[in-house]
Protein backbone atom coordinates (compact mmCIF):
# COMPACT_ATOMS: atom_id res chain seq x y z
CA UNK A 1 0.00 0.00 0.00
CA UNK A 2 1.84 3.50 -1.06
CA UNK A 3 1.65 5.92 1.57
CA UNK A 4 -0.10 8.07 -1.07
CA UNK A 5 -2.76 6.58 -0.69
CA UNK A 6 -3.21 7.08 3.17
CA UNK A 7 -6.58 7.59 5.53
CA UNK A 8 -7.48 11.02 5.49
CA UNK A 9 -10.35 10.68 2.65
CA UNK A 10 -11.65 7.89 4.77
CA UNK A 11 -12.30 10.29 7.92
CA UNK A 12 -14.88 13.15 8.13
CA UNK A 13 -13.22 16.76 7.16
CA UNK A 14 -12.56 18.77 10.49
CA UNK A 15 -10.16 21.32 11.97
CA UNK A 16 -7.20 19.21 13.19
CA UNK A 17 -6.46 19.31 17.01
CA UNK A 18 -2.69 18.34 17.34
CA UNK A 19 -1.81 17.54 20.91
CA UNK A 20 2.33 17.44 20.02
CA UNK A 21 4.22 20.62 19.51
CA UNK A 22 5.04 20.45 15.89
CA UNK A 23 5.54 23.28 13.30
CA UNK A 24 1.82 24.14 11.91
CA UNK A 25 1.22 22.91 8.46
CA UNK A 26 4.44 21.28 8.22
CA UNK A 27 2.94 17.16 7.74
CA UNK A 28 -0.41 16.54 6.85
CA UNK A 29 -0.99 13.11 9.12
CA UNK A 30 -3.31 14.74 11.54
CA UNK A 31 -5.60 16.07 7.97
CA UNK A 32 -9.21 15.71 8.55
CA UNK A 33 -9.26 14.43 11.94
CA UNK A 34 -11.17 16.18 14.56
CA UNK A 35 -9.31 14.75 17.98
CA UNK A 36 -5.34 13.84 16.97
CA UNK A 37 -2.52 12.81 18.66
CA UNK A 38 0.72 13.95 16.52
CA UNK A 39 3.34 11.54 17.03
CA UNK A 40 6.69 11.86 15.00
CA UNK A 41 9.62 9.67 14.66
CA UNK A 42 13.06 10.17 14.31
CA UNK A 43 15.15 11.03 11.48
CA UNK A 44 15.75 7.34 10.33
CA UNK A 45 19.05 6.66 8.30
CA UNK A 46 18.00 5.16 4.98
CA UNK A 47 20.97 2.81 3.66
CA UNK A 48 21.95 2.98 0.26
CA UNK A 49 21.59 1.26 -2.77
CA UNK A 50 24.61 -0.35 -3.67
CA UNK A 51 25.05 -4.65 -3.24
CA UNK A 52 21.78 -4.96 -2.95
CA UNK A 53 19.31 -3.67 -5.75
CA UNK A 54 17.27 -2.20 -3.25
CA UNK A 55 17.89 -1.17 0.02
CA UNK A 56 15.82 -1.38 2.79
CA UNK A 57 14.74 0.00 6.04
CA UNK A 58 11.77 -0.18 8.40
CA UNK A 59 10.41 1.67 11.71
CA UNK A 60 7.68 1.19 13.35
CA UNK A 61 5.61 3.95 15.35
CA UNK A 62 2.96 3.56 17.81
CA UNK A 63 -0.06 5.44 19.03
CA UNK A 64 -0.98 6.27 22.67
CA UNK A 65 -2.89 3.66 24.23
CA UNK A 66 -7.09 3.96 23.50
CA UNK A 67 -5.86 5.29 19.96
CA UNK A 68 -5.43 4.14 16.82
CA UNK A 69 -3.22 5.59 13.85
CA UNK A 70 -5.60 7.78 11.31
CA UNK A 71 -3.23 9.20 9.11
CA UNK A 72 0.41 9.25 7.69
CA UNK A 73 2.56 11.30 6.45
CA UNK A 74 6.67 11.55 6.10
CA UNK A 75 9.73 13.79 5.57
CA UNK A 76 12.30 13.05 3.32
CA UNK A 77 16.03 14.02 2.97
CA UNK A 78 16.10 12.94 -0.67
CA UNK A 79 13.51 12.41 -3.39
CA UNK A 80 14.53 8.97 -4.39
CA UNK A 81 13.20 7.39 -0.92
CA UNK A 82 10.54 5.59 -1.33
CA UNK A 83 8.47 5.28 1.91
CA UNK A 84 5.18 2.98 2.23
CA UNK A 85 3.39 1.51 5.38
CA UNK A 86 2.25 -1.65 5.72
CA UNK A 87 -1.70 -1.64 5.66
CA UNK A 88 -4.28 -4.86 6.53
CA UNK A 89 -6.64 -5.94 4.14
CA UNK A 90 -10.14 -5.80 4.78
CA UNK A 91 -13.05 -3.30 3.94
CA UNK A 92 -13.96 -0.52 4.36
CA UNK A 93 -10.34 1.37 4.02
CA UNK A 94 -10.06 2.43 7.53
CA UNK A 95 -8.55 3.33 10.45
CA UNK A 96 -8.59 0.47 12.77
CA UNK A 97 -9.40 -1.75 9.58
CA UNK A 98 -6.53 -0.77 7.70
CA UNK A 99 -4.33 0.15 10.31
CA UNK A 100 -4.07 -0.35 14.07
CA UNK A 101 -2.29 1.18 17.15
CA UNK A 102 1.26 0.87 15.24
CA UNK A 103 2.37 1.90 11.87
CA UNK A 104 5.55 0.12 10.15
CA UNK A 105 7.10 2.54 8.00
CA UNK A 106 9.42 1.18 4.97
CA UNK A 107 11.83 3.15 3.22
CA UNK A 108 13.67 1.74 0.24
CA UNK A 109 15.77 3.41 -2.85
CA UNK A 110 16.74 2.16 -6.40
CA UNK A 111 19.73 4.06 -6.30
CA UNK A 112 22.86 5.28 -4.85
CA UNK A 113 21.74 8.22 -2.06
CA UNK A 114 23.33 11.29 -0.76
CA UNK A 115 25.76 10.77 2.21
CA UNK A 116 23.40 10.18 5.19
CA UNK A 117 20.09 10.22 3.74
CA UNK A 118 17.00 10.39 6.45
CA UNK A 119 13.71 10.05 6.21
CA UNK A 120 11.45 11.31 9.40
CA UNK A 121 8.14 8.96 9.63
CA UNK A 122 4.68 11.16 10.96
CA UNK A 123 1.77 9.34 12.67
CA UNK A 124 -2.11 11.21 13.41
CA UNK A 125 -3.56 9.19 16.11
CA UNK A 126 -7.34 9.22 16.46
CA UNK A 127 -9.12 7.32 19.61
CA UNK A 128 -9.91 3.93 18.86
CA UNK A 129 -13.88 2.99 18.18
CA UNK A 130 -13.33 -0.40 17.15
CA UNK A 131 -13.29 -1.73 13.78
CA UNK A 132 -15.78 -3.94 11.36
CA UNK A 133 -16.07 -7.58 11.41
CA UNK A 134 -15.12 -10.04 9.45
CA UNK A 135 -17.51 -11.84 7.27
CA UNK A 136 -17.35 -15.57 8.06
CA UNK A 137 -15.81 -17.74 5.28
CA UNK A 138 -16.94 -21.40 4.20
CA UNK A 139 -14.81 -24.39 3.10
CA UNK A 140 -11.20 -24.47 4.30
CA UNK A 141 -10.59 -20.56 2.77
CA UNK A 142 -9.90 -17.96 5.51
CA UNK A 143 -9.51 -14.46 5.59
CA UNK A 144 -6.06 -12.46 5.72
CA UNK A 145 -5.10 -12.19 9.58
CA UNK A 146 -1.52 -11.98 11.48
CA UNK A 147 0.26 -14.99 11.26
CA UNK A 148 3.34 -13.27 12.15
CA UNK A 149 3.82 -11.28 15.24
CA UNK A 150 6.35 -8.34 15.59
CA UNK A 151 8.68 -7.91 18.44
CA UNK A 152 9.88 -4.18 18.18
CA UNK A 153 12.52 -2.99 20.60
CA UNK A 154 13.64 0.59 20.81
CA UNK A 155 16.87 1.33 22.48
CA UNK A 156 19.13 4.40 23.21
CA UNK A 157 22.43 4.62 21.63
CA UNK A 158 25.22 5.88 23.96
CA UNK A 159 28.76 6.81 23.24
CA UNK A 160 31.15 3.40 22.88
CA UNK A 161 30.12 -0.31 21.68
CA UNK A 162 26.74 -2.02 23.10
CA UNK A 163 24.65 -4.51 21.83
CA UNK A 164 21.11 -5.18 21.60
CA UNK A 165 20.06 -8.40 22.05
CA UNK A 166 16.38 -9.45 20.99
CA UNK A 167 14.40 -13.13 20.21
CA UNK A 168 11.48 -14.26 19.44
CA UNK A 169 8.82 -15.15 22.31
CA UNK A 170 8.43 -19.19 23.56
CA UNK A 171 6.96 -21.39 21.06
CA UNK A 172 7.71 -19.10 18.01
CA UNK A 173 10.03 -18.95 15.22
CA UNK A 174 12.36 -16.55 14.00
CA UNK A 175 11.32 -15.48 10.44
CA UNK A 176 13.17 -12.18 9.39
CA UNK A 177 15.39 -9.44 11.19
CA UNK A 178 16.03 -5.45 10.95
CA UNK A 179 17.26 -2.66 12.46
CA UNK A 180 16.97 1.15 11.87
CA UNK A 181 19.25 3.89 13.57
CA UNK A 182 17.23 7.11 13.99
CA UNK A 183 18.01 10.57 15.20
CA UNK A 184 15.62 12.78 17.67
CA UNK A 185 16.85 16.01 15.76
CA UNK A 186 14.66 19.03 15.01
CA UNK A 187 16.76 19.24 11.96
CA UNK A 188 17.82 16.44 8.97
CA UNK A 189 21.27 15.13 10.82
CA UNK A 190 24.57 16.06 8.89
CA UNK A 191 26.30 13.17 7.35
CA UNK A 192 29.13 13.40 10.00
CA UNK A 193 26.69 12.89 12.72
CA UNK A 194 25.04 10.02 10.97
CA UNK A 195 28.74 8.33 10.19
CA UNK A 196 28.83 9.06 14.19
CA UNK A 197 26.88 5.67 14.76
CA UNK A 198 27.92 2.57 12.93
CA UNK A 199 26.08 -0.76 13.63
CA UNK A 200 25.55 -4.46 12.04
CA UNK A 201 23.35 -7.35 12.69
CA UNK A 202 23.79 -11.17 13.27
CA UNK A 203 21.94 -13.77 13.90
CA UNK A 204 22.99 -17.00 15.93
CA UNK A 205 20.28 -19.40 16.27
CA UNK A 206 16.90 -17.94 17.25
CA UNK A 207 18.94 -14.77 18.91
CA UNK A 208 19.47 -11.19 17.38
CA UNK A 209 22.09 -9.45 17.73
CA UNK A 210 22.63 -5.59 17.20
CA UNK A 211 25.73 -4.16 17.73
CA UNK A 212 26.35 -0.63 17.44
CA UNK A 213 29.34 1.60 18.02
CA UNK A 214 28.40 5.67 19.27
CA UNK A 215 30.99 8.13 18.85
CA UNK A 216 31.31 11.52 21.21
CA UNK A 217 28.83 13.32 18.56
CA UNK A 218 25.84 11.19 20.24
CA UNK A 219 26.08 12.69 23.68
CA UNK A 220 24.53 16.02 22.60
CA UNK A 221 21.35 14.54 20.26
CA UNK A 222 19.38 11.32 20.96
CA UNK A 223 19.87 8.55 19.11
CA UNK A 224 18.26 5.68 18.80
CA UNK A 225 18.32 1.72 17.25
CA UNK A 226 15.28 -0.32 16.64
CA UNK A 227 15.53 -3.89 16.45
CA UNK A 228 12.45 -5.16 14.64
CA UNK A 229 11.78 -8.93 14.79
CA UNK A 230 9.45 -10.99 12.73
CA UNK A 231 7.90 -14.24 14.50
CA UNK A 232 5.68 -16.94 13.09
CA UNK A 233 4.51 -19.91 14.63
CA UNK A 234 3.12 -18.56 18.02
CA UNK A 235 -0.45 -19.45 19.80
Amino acid sequence: MRLSAVLAAAVAAASAVAIFAAPAGATNECRGLQVCVHVAGPWVVVPTANAAPRARVEYQLTCPKGYVVGGLDAELTDRAIDVTFQGLIGAPVNPGITTSRTALFVATSARTLASGATFRPHIGCMPSVGGGSRIPTVHQVVPPGHPDTRRVTTVRVLPGPQTVTKACAAGETLVSATHAIGFFTTRPPTAALVSSVRSSQAIRGSRVFVSVHGDGAVVAVRAVVQVDLTCGGGA
